[in-house]
């Protein structure tokens, strides 16, 4: 069979996706099998690829193509998600540059254009992820907007109201500017930003006194309804109950008293703005204030703003600041660093806001949500994120699930009236109209007379019943699938979102189900640069994934991420890695040629042949089982780690050594048999984390023909090994490894025969250090009387004499050198161990180490003192 001398990722990857396609080798159905089940973390719909996704999407790929090779019935759905506030955003953005704003169209004339867009785009990303080889059962793709998924979450809804979870409440919210809508806490990062504390006088009503009060919000007076002091301040007794005057504004506001203002803290009185601060706001409730809405929702200054009005907040602050100075009603203005409130999806600096909003009510669902994780029915790997979501669970807060948007699940509730509870909530607007006539004793009431509400749902109460909606769950409880598949098995996701995302499935798991969502959920780091910096377009830090698997093909990105991604740490992004897995397929297509070249003959196994082919089964076995026990784990890059110096190092590096044949001989035929079928296990081995390489491997090493593709082969399973066989092979590589260093160190020719004498009683492979050390005799329990180059390998000896036409001056001066450093080293170690603070406090494995140490360097010196003697 000829064999190109180079792999060529590019005129293979396509090729092998679309055999695996064809063959509907991803497609899962109900079946006896034991079921294996995944579900994506949906990327958002207007989404491309980026390092993140490939490395956890990666992750997920060899979990589900290794449980596929396990036997397993593996599933692994595939979506997306609508992703209101990014998807609007584009959708607005598009409509502008075309000359349409949206407050000039209808709901069903904006909802046509994002239905274009994301048919347009929306694909793009699971396309891309097909270039990295994910084994999707794309027969299963699911969109959180789809008509199957909304009605679920539209049930969902209406059923958790009817249960008193969900209501309806005038609150302060987090206002995003930008995107014209409310988020969630969770949505809200906090930024450091230079800016600058400005101290503001507000006169004493009737007097030429002023308080002095610290703003960064300077802007914000506009809508200050009171001053408050701590009722134990001693400074300002004399104000109790007086007034004070809004700088500018010149509006009369009360002195409060309140426990809540932090004597030690600035100036000790605070300005009160309930409708533009969240603290502000409870104790605008607990004192019965005024609220005075001084912003619109673009983030400008409303007509309470005065001369202000229309202005963007930023940019009036200078100028509302030189105004203030110019009155003489500013004090000073500090430089200052503050943490400020940002939208995670656009960026806008947040602004509180009171509205009317919808909340579902969270203490109630949270308990036993919290429950199973404690319990570890829900394993956490890595472990430490058990704490986190332990304090986030008990001080969580109702989830404000209403978005002031058009892209999405519009809210069921059914307005009849004006009055605050003058609604009804339902699936569809013909069950509201029987509800409503039911609540307001009006049978006259026709559709036309009721009104649903304007807000969509937040994006996350549609994927927090993922794992549910993706069967159809929610609509038919009993059916195949959810009864197969549900509980899905393990969850592959980012910490970020494991509030938004991972305990909002499991709530709702538990609330529709009475069963957790998934089994195990498996932390990815985050991908960074070398200078720990977190990949961002506006950094111009992160290559694209697409890029890389052009340059290395997709195997070698894979191969090159998972190197270096220890579960819930962060993976240091260095091209060097994807280099690596490229030189890795480099080195298995280099090992398949040689196999491949092998003229097999019929003639008996030599010594050498048996003893590599008994100890390469039982290392085999010992790694198989090691592998076992990390992917039990989630250690996945530990796992690869394992079949990388398996293949590299022991397959490569001294099985295929150990059995070559000689120049111009060929191999017995017994031995190409076993070593091709050893080369098939490894292949099974490293397909979840090289699918495309090993499958095109798998369908050319053998002669017969194939009856099935590597993707559902069935891996090899631990058999039992021999701990001896192995630690025996080990020891003769050493030895041989010791008679290469002698060659090299001397520079004697690989050519030249040598002999070796060891105080060994016997070597278990010496077949093998003969044929791979070109021994021509290995003298046992014997020393020789010639000068000679000695090693140690464990506490056996091995001495190899000197080549006549050595320099034995020179020699000797080597060996003088090398004996006065190991004494000094010994001094050092000696000096260590004897400081009984050292022993006492250091770690047991530490000092052992350092006694390890002294005694490899005592049995070097007296080998050393021996070598000097014959010199």
């Amino acid at each position: 069979m000829q064999i190109s001398e180079k792999y060529n990722p590019q005129e293979t990857e396509q090729k092998w996706y679309n055999f695996w396609m064809e063959n509907k080798y991803f497609h899962s159905e109900p079946n006896e099998k034991p079921p294996y089940t995944v579900v994506i973390p949906p990327p958002n719909v207007t989404g491309i690829l980026h390092m993140g996704h490939m490395l956890n999407n990666t992750i997920q790929d060899v979990l589900v193509r290794r449980a596929r090779m396990q036997g397993f019935n593996a599933c692994w759905i595939p979506g997306t998600d609508h992703a209101s506030i990014a998807t609007e955003a584009k959708v607005v953005a598009k409509l502008k540059s075309e000359g349409i704003n949206k407050s000039d169209i209808t709901r069903e004339e904006f909802l046509k254009h994002a239905w274009e867009w994301t048919d347009k785009y929306g694909g793009t990303i699971l396309e891309q992820l097909k270039k990295l080889g994910c084994s999707c059962d794309w027969d299963r793709t699911r969109f959180t907007l789809e008509d199957k998924m909304s009605q679920q979450v539209i049930k969902s809804f209406v059923d958790l109201y009817n249960k008193g979870l969900i209501y309806r409440g005038y609150r302060m919210v987090n206002w995003d500017p930008e995107a014209k809508t409310n988020i969630s806490d969770e949505e809200v990062i906090f930024k450091e930003q230079n800016g600058k504390l400005y101290f503001l006088k507000y006169k004493i009503e009737g007097t030429e006194e002023f308080l002095s009060v610290a703003t960064t919000r300077p802007e914000t007076i506009f809508g200050d309804t009171a001053v408050c002091i701590n009722p134990n301040d001693e400074r300002y007794a004399h104000l109790k109950g007086k007034n004070v005057i809004v700088p500018i504004v010149n509006r009369v506001i009360p002195i409060i008293e309140d426990d809540y203002v932090d004597i030690e803290f600035g100036t000790g009185a605070l300005k009160i703005t309930p409708a533009h601060d969240t603290n502000d706001y409870e104790i605008g409730q607990k004192h019965q204030l005024k609220m005075i809405d001084a912003l619109d929702d673009d983030g400008n200054l409303n007509e309470h703003g005065l001369h202000y009005a229309g202005k963007n907040r930023f940019d009036v602050r200078k100028q509302i600041a030189k105004e203030l100075e110019e009155k003489d009603l500013l004090l000073k203005a500090e430089d200052y660093v503050n943490k400020v409130g940002t939208s995670e999806r656009t960026g806008a600096v947040i602004e509180p806001k009171v509205s009317v909003q919808w909340f579902l009510k969270m203490s109630e669902i949270a308990k036993p949500a919290l429950d199973v994780v404690m319990d570890d029915e829900v394993k956490f790997y890595p472990e430490k994120f058990k704490n986190t979501y332990k304090h986030w669970m008990e001080n969580i807060r109702d989830w404000n699930i209403s978005r002031q948007l058009w892209w999405g699940q519009q809210i069921p509730a059914f307005y009849y009236g004006e009055g605050e509870n003058d609604f009804v909530v339902a699936e569809n607007i013909e069950d509201a109209l029987v509800l409503a006539k039911e609540k307001t004793g009006n049978p006259d009431l026709e559709t036309s007379n009721l009104r649903q509400d304007e807000d969509a749902l937040d994006t996350w109460f549609s994927s927090w019943l993922w794992p549910m909606s993706v069967f159809d769950g929610l609509l038919d409880p009993e059916n195949k699938d959810i009864n197969y598949y549900y509980p899905t098995s393990d969850l592959v996701t980012g910490p970020d979102i494991i509030f938004f995302w991972v305990a909002r499935m499991i709530m709702a798991g538990l609330e529709y189900r009475k069963e957790v969502p998934f089994k195990n959920v498996y932390f990815t780091g985050i991908v960074r640069d070398k200078q720990r910096r977190k990949m961002s377009k506006q950094l111009g830090n992160s290559p694209d994934p697409l890029d890389l698997i052009s340059k290395y093909g997709a195997d070698g990105v894979r191969v090159g991420s998972l190197l270096s991604a220890p579960a819930g740490n962060d993976l240091l992004f260095d091209e060097d890695l994807m280099v690596q897995g490229r030189n890795f397929m480099t080195k298995i297509w280099s090992a398949f040629r040689l196999i491949n070249m092998w003229n097999h003959e019929d003639k008996p196994l030599n010594d050498a042949d048996k003893q590599a082919i008994e100890w390469f089964e039982n290392k085999l076995n010992k790694t198989i089982a090691e592998i076992d026990q990390q992917f039990e784990k989630f250690r996945i890059s530990d796992a690869l780690h394992l079949i990388y110096k398996l293949i590299w190092d022991d397959f490569c590096g001294w099985y295929l050594e150990a059995i070559k044949p000689n120049y111009g001989e060929g191999i017995s035929k017994e031995v190409y048999n076993r070593t091709v079928i050893f080369f098939e296990e490894l292949m099974k081995l490293l397909h979840p984390f090289m699918p495309f390489q090993s499958e095109e491997i798998w369908q050319l090493i053998s002669e017969r023909n194939r009856d099935e593709a590597l993707v559902i082969a069935q891996q090899k399973k631990a058999e039992a090994f021999n701990e001896d066989i192995i630690k025996n092979f080990e020891t003769a590589s050493e030895v041989i490894s010791g008679v290469r260093n002698y060659r090299q160190t001397k520079g004697i020719s690989p050519k030249e025969v040598v002999e070796i004498y060891t105080n060994a009683s016997e070597f278990a492979n010496g077949s093998v250090i003969k044929k791979l050390g070109n021994v021509s005799e290995i003298h046992f329990g014997e020393k020789t009387d010639k000068p000679s180059f000695t090693f140690l390998v464990g506490a056996t000896e091995v001495s190899i004499p000197l080549s006549d036409n050595l320099d034995l001056g020179e020699e000797k001066k080597k060996t003088e050198e090398e004996l006065a450093y190991l004494k000094g080293f010994l001094i050092s170690v000696d000096k260590k161990l004897s400081n009984e603070k050292f022993v006492a406090n250091a770690k047991p494995e530490v000092v052992e180490v350092e006694r390890q140490k002294q005694k490899d360097a005592q049995d070097k010196i007296v080998i050393l003192e021996e070598k000097l003697k014959s010199l």
